[in-house]
């Protein structure tokens, strides 16, 4: 791993909202992918989290085939992104799609490419910036959201002409219900082909006034994403995804962004921290957003962020905040982000 590819990929919102919609605790989605609960406010994930968080909703909702339909048709509009709100607004299917293969560079690891070649438009999903093969749920949820935008924004009834996915999808019929058409299991491809004719029918939702806004916005935040984030920023995230699987020092996460641990610590020193304060700060952000939630009980908060005995973590957050865990929670209690 380097600098490059620790970019995080963000979970919006609405995604936490659809599970609760569909019984499902976000708490018990991040436990299952052995993931801090920080993850469900501050979502920015390496890849390998990404695929773990739709691997443990997969695991959580039972049928594939219900949690793909079940989460798709579940997540309002409201709770779009920036970058899908544009395409939702966009001026017809094409427009949207377009707009939607553009900006999801900004969502590794899914890849889109769009072909139209006689009365049929494909949409097959590719992985960049890592050799695996999403989760198959993931898989089903990205071809049947790019359905449901044509649907949503013509205000119409689409169907696809073909699905092919190469892994097993549950129940087949659910699925075929739900696109339409025939869905094909076990082919070499996972591939959405959609009547062509479609991508010229306008969309009903079509906001030309707010496209403007938001294009110019969304095309300099795809520029940044080509720019590495600083050291400080990745060792920081590293440690904060890593506090919960034991102890964590310099070397390991040297390793992780394949460098030797004494070039990191002056790379840190460069930009005017060390490893230890990061680790000292990544714990104590990591406390206070715990402690904010009542369901979380104080010893469990301590393992959380890496203590092995509860008095430790008793003496560090009294150096912190000057207070002790359960009467900085009274205070706080409720609070987002542990903040008054």
């Amino acid at each position: 791993m380097n600098l490059h590819t620790t970019k995080c990929i963000k979970f919006p919102f609405g995604f936490w909202a659809g599970l609760e919609q569909l019984g499902i605790a976000p708490r018990d989605v991040a436990r299952q992918a052995r993931l801090p609960l920080t993850v469900i406010t501050e979502p920015k994930v390496t890849a390998d989290e990404y695929f773990a968080i739709w691997q443990a909703f997969s695991d959580l909702t039972g049928d594939i085939a219900k949690g793909i339909i079940g989460l798709v048709t579940v997540f309002e509009t409201a709770q779009y992104p920036p970058d899908v709100l544009a395409t939702y607004h966009a001026r017809d299917y094409r427009d949207a799609l377009g707009r939607m293969v553009r900006y999801k560079q900004m969502c590794p690891p899914e890849k889109l490419l769009i072909t139209e070649e006689g009365e049929a438009c494909t949409i097959e999903l590719e992985w960049q910036h890592t050799e695996e093969s999403g989760p198959e749920i993931l898989v089903g949820i990205t071809l049947a959201y790019l359905l449901e935008l044509g649907r949503r924004g013509t205000g119409q009834a689409l169907n696809a002409r073909s699905v092919e996915i190469r892994q097993p999808m549950g129940d087949v019929q659910m699925l075929e219900a739900y696109f339409g058409c025939p869905v094909h299991i076990g082919t070499n491809r996972n591939r959405l082909t959609l009547q062509r004719r479609d991508l010229d029918i306008p969309f009903t939702t079509y906001n030309e006034e707010l496209l403007e806004m938001l294009t110019p916005v969304l095309d300099r935040k795809l520029s940044e994403k080509q720019i590495s984030p600083s050291v400080t920023e990745t060792v920081k995230w590293i440690i904060k995804r890593s506090l919960m699987a034991g102890r964590l020092d310099i070397q390991s996460v040297a390793k992780e962004l394949n460098m030797s641990d004494r070039t990191l610590q002056r790379r840190l020193t460069e930009e005017g921290t060390s490893f230890k304060h990061l680790l000292t700060q990544a714990r104590h952000e990591q406390a206070r957003e715990y402690l904010a939630d009542p369901l979380l009980d104080i010893k469990e908060v301590a393992c959380l962020v890496g203590y092995e005995d509860q008095n430790s973590f008793y003496r560090a957050f009294r150096m912190w905040e000057g207070d002790t865990p359960s009467h900085w929670r009274s205070v706080n209690a409720g609070s987002p982000h542990g903040k008054v």
